[in-house]
């Protein structure tokens, strides 16, 4: 239940707070008074798209705070504690939307808060659902859509048919998902049997090269030893030579290695005179040691260096080869041994691929009949469920100053099923006995309209196990109704309040004096704007109700004629609950 509403900046409203309360509220004043507004306020609450331009003219934002108050057993409630909500111990809570003007730094942005904690706008939309059923004059011309008309059907069910239909939805889109797949792969199925083709051409050639890890690498460094044999044995034995020394003719050596035994025998006689040339004989002996190690390993590379131009022309045709390979699939060895492994793996999903279609088509051919036995069970239900709404439409319609009007729910086969069953179904109204049923959409009048949604809305708060929302908003649901119509309009939403908080919004005197609230907007003018402030909403009684109920019957609240019509409006309304 909604408890208050307290609203700042939204329109033409500065400041106001409406206290609800249970039973029947109903809002009434002059046109442009702010009544809208009041709807509007609500609306945002409920999750509803926040409009910058209703910011109050002047102001940097507009905020809209409600209260309302949950049972333990609410989903709301469940929803709200998800959402991080804090919900007071009476089970009350506190839900904030603001919205920024049109203009400024955070230019049209809206926040919305539930106990506290900032939430996504959704999550209004979410407990609204749970906690509110709103209808206005829009709702009457969608009810003219046989979509809307099959929901409201599938409403009145209840039972087990919302998870049917739940699971109806899954599996239809998941046949969508099937059939999206399977179409892909059927019509790229030349398309992977080319590319498969290309893979295994590929793969077939790197499998004959056989490329080995670093193997172009190594390559090229055989190739270009063997290439230069000649100018390597020359330096190296040059080297060599340096090292160890060779008979110049004079038979006088100039080895390298005989110097540096020569510097360390001098450094060693002198040591034990200076430690300072004792490490100095040590490093000069490490350095012999080297030198002795690099002759060796040069007389070993001299004598197994050899020209070989066999060798150099099979390396050079296996770097050919290689080279041919990396043209094609990639910079070096390591990138073709890449390309192999994904082409490998791409090869053997292609090669699935109508495996893939095979499992595909079985499932698709699963899920028609999984789709086909729960369309039958919604069609039984909705079937069923149709004769017994039309019957209490119409009881309802007799209440509604319609008597002899009836209701049809017709359920027929859809052209083609849809994500929402194999049924086409619409209502049809005989408007009075005698009368041709002709469809809601094209046969009903405006007030014929307002009497047959509020019927149908009755019909889905009182079916057993609806689930309806406890809290019911009508804007101006008494449209085109007038007369005696009016007043059982007005009797039908107090018995409807009997059990849920009801709040409407309404031009009809007959309508309001069943109120078991009246709240009245007016507006005032301040530095010459019109404004409706905290005493601008008042909850009106006694002679003050009177007065307004004679101001909507006449336009003048002090014509004493329409004052004694107001006051046996009340005291016909209190006789009729």
């Amino acid at each position: 239940m909604i408890e208050e509403i307290r609203i700042e900046n939204l329109g033409v409203i500065g400041r106001a707070q409406v206290e609800l309360g249970p039973g029947l509220t109903v809002l009434t004043g002059e046109t442009g008074a702010g009544k809208t507004m009041v709807l509007t306020a609500l609306g945002l609450l409920l999750g509803g798209k926040a409009d910058p331009g209703t910011v109050r003219t002047g102001a940097t934002s507009a905020a809209v705070e409600g209260r309302v108050r949950l049972d333990a057993a609410d989903d709301a409630l469940a929803r709200a504690v998800d959402a991080g909500a804090e919900v007071d111990e009476d089970g009350s809570l506190l839900v904030v939307r603001t919205v920024t003007a049109p203009s400024g730094e955070a230019a049209g942005r809206s926040r919305a808060y539930v106990g506290g904690r900032s939430v996504p706008q959704a999550v209004l939309g979410e407990l609204a659902d749970a906690l509110v059923t709103v209808h206005g004059q829009s709702d009457q011309a969608r009810l003219r859509s046989p979509a809307h008309q099959r929901e409201a059907l599938d409403a009145f069910v209840g039972g087990q048919h919302g998870a049917t239909l739940e699971q109806y939805r899954a599996a239809w889109a998941e046949r969508g998902r099937v059939d999206a797949e399977l179409a892909e792969l059927v019509d790229r199925a030349l398309d992977r049997s080319r590319e498969a083709e290309l893979l295994r051409l590929g793969l077939a050639e790197v499998e004959r090269v056989d490329p080995q890890p670093g193997e172009d690498v190594a390559l090229g460094d055989e190739i270009e030893r063997l290439a230069h044999a000649e100018d390597l044995r020359a330096a190296a034995a040059g080297a060599h030579a340096a090292l160890v020394g060779e008979d110049d003719g004079a038979g006088e050596s100039v080895a390298a290695v005989d110097a540096i035994e020569h510097a360390r025998r001098s450094l060693e006689q002198a040591a034990s005179h200076d430690p300072v040339l004792g490490a100095l004989a040590t490093r000069v002996a490490e350095a012999g040691y080297l030198l002795a190690d690099a002759a060796a390993e040069l007389s070993a590379y001299v004598d197994d260096l050899q020209a070989d131009p066999a060798r150099l022309d099979v390396a050079q045709r296996r770097r050919a080869e290689l080279t041919t390979l990396t043209r094609s699939y990639g910079s070096d060895v390591a990138e073709v041994l890449a390309w192999a492994d994904d082409a490998g793996r791409r090869l053997l999903a292609l090669e699935g691929g109508d495996a893939r279609i095979e499992a595909l088509r079985e499932r698709r051919s699963e899920l028609d009949t999984e789709l086909a036995v729960l369309a039958d069970g919604i069609t039984a239900a909705r079937t069923e469920a149709a004769e017994r709404l039309a019957k209490v439409v119409t009881e309802e319609l007799a209440g509604l100053a319609m008597t002899g009007a009836r209701l049809t729910a017709v359920v027929e086969p859809a052209e083609e099923a849809g994500p929402h069953g194999a049924d086409r179904v619409e209502m049809l109204l005989e408007p009075h006995a005698g009368a041709p049923a002709r469809p809601l959409g094209r046969g009903a009048s405006g007030g014929e309209l307002s009497r047959v949604m509020l019927a149908i809305e009755v019909a889905l708060a009182t079916a057993e196990g609806s689930g309806a929302p406890g809290t019911f908003v009508f804007d101006e649901v008494d449209a085109g109704v007038g007369g005696r119509a009016a007043v059982e309009v007005g009797r039908r939403l107090a018995e409807l309040a009997r059990g849920s908080q009801v709040l409407v919004v309404t031009h009809l005197a007959q309508v309001a004096a069943f109120a078991d609230r009246h709240l009245v907007v007016t507006k005032s003018t301040a530095d010459g704007v019109d404004v409706v402030t905290e005493s601008d909403v008042r909850l009106v009684t006694a002679d003050e109700r009177v007065r307004e109920l004679a101001r909507m019957l006449s336009g003048s609240e002090d014509s004493e004629a329409a004052r004694t019509h107001a006051a046996e409006l009340l005291e016909a309304s209190s006789v009729g609950r």
